[in-house]
């Protein structure tokens, strides 16, 4: 008989508190370093102050992913009671996250990591996919493998505001990060093989790019109808955000229109302003 299994996944999954109780998925914190101090992700320090901060003294922070003992000690108190896990990081291609979950994997029985080679919500759609395969009683070795093959058949682009935080991350070269601005291109990425490219560049009224961004993104796709994520990173006008929900419904079909804020780890490198859409493809 299969062991009972956990779904864990690390912050930068971005799912809302509400959906980590609804799912009963648990969470490791990425850990941010702002100056002298330091705060766990999604505790304690919010990406609205974190872009006060920075528009205050120019400061951003750096983060880091749970060292290996950090990992086994979340782990551990699962496996004692006699659980498997089923863990979900954010891509290897972007953070030591997944490399250091499986080092502590190693150390215990029945831990299976999951490189979403994906991140911010892409990442929370397998975690609340491997929760429904754990109601359905599948085993955590079944769950993980399964999860891995969704990888390939996940969605996740976004368009940004601007890429100076970007730059600042060391994700651009600043003499692309300043034309972008001066040109006030506002470009679109999507994570591919692991990895953020840039596919499509559109310019504007930010109002304007979100709408046409979420029109092509979901015309003329075949999306599983369960979960649709529209991630944000903050900044966004709240009368803005409604109409675009209204229209991820009306293009997707999706059952669940989850609206998710990002929190630092992703917000630090997208800056605010960012408009995400995440789902899988049939």
């Amino acid at each position: 008989m299969a062991k009972p299994v956990v779904i864990t996944a690390d912050s930068t999954a971005d799912l809302s508190p509400a959906l980590l109780e609804r799912y009963d998925i648990h969470i490791i914190p990425l850990t941010i370093f702002l100056g002298e101090e330091s705060f766990l992700d999604g505790q304690g320090f919010t990406p609205e102050q974190m872009y006060a901060r920075y528009r205050q003294d120019g400061t951003l922070p750096h983060t880091a992913a749970p060292g290996e003992q950090e990992f086994h000690d979340f782990f551990a108190p699962f496996t004692e009671q006699g659980f498997e896990v089923v863990h979900i990081d954010i891509s290897a291609e972007l953070s030591a996250s997944f490399n250091t979950a499986s080092l502590a994997a190693r150390r215990l029985p029945g831990v299976y990591p999951v490189d979403s080679r994906m991140l911010s919500s892409g990442g929370g759609l397998l975690a609340l996919e491997g929760a429904a395969c754990r109601d359905r009683g599948m085993a955590a070795a079944d769950i993980a493998a399964h999860l891995q093959h969704l990888t390939e058949k996940l969605s996740v682009s976004f368009v940004l505001d601007t890429l100076t935080f970007m730059w600042k991350g060391g994700r651009c070269s600043g003499v692309t990060a300043l034309g972008a601005n001066l040109l006030k291109i506002k470009p679109a990425l999507r994570m591919s093989q692991g990895k953020l490219e840039i596919y499509k560049k559109y310019r504007g009224n930010m109002k304007r790019v979100y709408r046409q961004f979420i029109t092509e993104t979901l015309t003329d796709k075949k999306i599983r109808p369960d979960h649709i994520f529209m991630t944000e990173s903050g900044e966004i006008p709240e009368e803005t955000l409604q109409e675009l929900l209204v229209l991820v419904q009306e293009l997707s079909g999706c059952q669940q229109v989850h609206h998710a804020l990002t929190g630092c780890t992703v917000s630090s490198h997208c800056g605010p302003g960012t408009l995400g859409l995440m789902f899988v493809e049939e």
